[in-house]
């Protein structure tokens, strides 16, 4: 296909880029993963209810999809974003205590509320994510705060203060129930949520890859010096993009808690920021700014939750303890995959010396201890399956660290037979 004469080369060299490499890999690896769930599942759910585990997981990625959307676009532009867990657990905490502030009776004898009362509760809600996301921005552009510190304190003080809100409002409690039928089917519903991550998604689309504002986006996170050198506003650029970021938290946050028919500010949102920033960096998104798509970042929630649903399907019981680890991990992979690719045009050596040796036992006992634990659960044995694949594990990254050193040593004679020549020639 010439790239010249497609609609592909009107788009710029990282929409560009990503669409050639990303979605492709991460359509192979979502097949991957589906089969291998259906093989390991020994209750088969994928064969005997494919309509309901195709629900669950459509509902489940649009619910990580609408706030990973906002994580992506700040990683785009150069930045992190650590706060969406308690954005959204702060969000629902404001939305269910404006609903008791509006109707008290309704919500302390269950009784229906009026749209009228849900309306404005979601609308302040907005707001108030507006003003986290602005926050945030005054912190990072003016106070010069590094975005890992001013997203990683509101992490901390926004999920306290939530708790706090709705201890204060609702007598000492630690939730607010929310019984209304209409709130609750926001999120109950597959088809909301699911149109909801499509229309932001195309208008994220549309943004990133067809206005100025997208374009000067890409040039933040790539340059920031060089932007602000050719007239480009990045500070407006970064209050836009952590304004998006907060907000789609706080729509998030609105539906998980018509989802838990509460607000729960201790659980609801914990971890939430990793998944977020996982299925970003897994859709494309380099971490060091200017590279990533939106399609690309919605394949990505697509993949994480189908790899989180099948550990589910396959462990049966406890698969939450679980989680932390497979996104975590797949976040590495994911990373460790993009710096291999440059590393290796580079010559990089990946086990250099000492550090190389202890790094390749300490993967190895880390994979051996992990197939350990999910030997266990699949009784498989878990001893057994874990000392072949910590062993497997040494002698794979052996065998690429003794690569690494005969690549390394025939680069040297390479260069030492050139140097003679350069010599003559001079």
């Amino acid at each position: 296909m010439d790239l010249s004469s497609s609609w592909l080369s009107r788009l710029p060299d990282p929409l560009r880029r990503g669409l050639q490499r990303t979605e492709l890999g991460l359509a192979l690896a979502l097949a991957a993963v589906i089969v291998l769930a259906m093989i390991l599942d020994t209750q088969h759910n994928y064969w005997h209810n494919p309509r309901d585990s195709g629900v669950e997981i459509l509902r489940q990625t649009a619910m990580l999809g609408i706030f990973a959307l906002g994580a992506a676009i700040v990683i785009i532009a150069g930045g992190i974003d650590l706060s969406s867990g308690s954005v959204i657990s702060l969000s629902g905490s404001v939305c269910a205590t404006l609903m008791l502030l509006l109707a008290p009776q309704e919500m302390r004898f269950n009784k229906p509320l009026g749209l009228g009362v849900i309306t404005l509760a979601i609308f302040g809600t907005l707001i108030v994510g507006l003003l986290v996301g602005s926050l945030h921005a005054w912190l990072i552009t003016v106070v010069e705060l590094p975005p890992f510190v001013a997203t990683l304190a509101s992490l901390v003080g926004l999920r306290s203060l939530a708790r706090a809100l709705v201890g204060y409002f609702n007598e000492g409690r630690s939730q607010i129930s929310i019984f209304d039928e209409r709130f609750r089917y926001l999120a109950t519903s597959v088809w909301i949520p699911v149109i909801l991550l499509i229309v932001l998604s195309l208008l994220a689309w549309l943004t990133l890859s067809r206005t100025v504002t997208g374009r000067h986006l890409y040039a933040l996170g790539g340059n920031e010096n060089a932007a602000r050198l050719s007239g480009i506003q990045t500070n407006r650029l970064k209050w836009l993009a952590y304004c998006i970021s907060a907000l789609l938290s706080s729509v998030a946050g609105v539906l998980y808690a018509g989802a838990g028919a509460a607000a729960s500010p201790e659980t609801v949102g914990k971890g939430y920021e990793l998944n977020a920033i996982a299925a970003a960096v897994v859709g494309g998104c380099s971490l060091q700014g200017g590279v990533g798509t939106i399609p690309g970042t919605v394949l990505g929630c697509l993949f994480l939750r189908c790899v989180i649903d099948g550990v589910a399907k396959i462990i049966k019981t406890s698969a939450d303890i679980y989680e932390g680890v497979i996104v975590g991990g797949v976040v590495v992979v994911a990373v460790a995959f993009t710096q291999l690719r440059r590393a290796r045009r580079r010559g990089k050596r990946f086990f250099p010396g000492s550090l190389g040796i202890v790094s390749i036992l300490a993967l190895s006992m880390l994979i051996g201890v992990l197939a350990m634990l999910f030997g266990q659960k699949l009784a498989w044995g878990g001893n057994a399956v874990g000392g072949i694949a910590g062993l497997a594990a040494l002698l794979f990254l052996s065998l690429a660290w003794f690569f690494e050193q005969r690549r390394e040593r025939q680069q040297g004679v390479r260069a030492s037979a050139a140097l003679p020549a350069r010599k003559q020639d001079n």
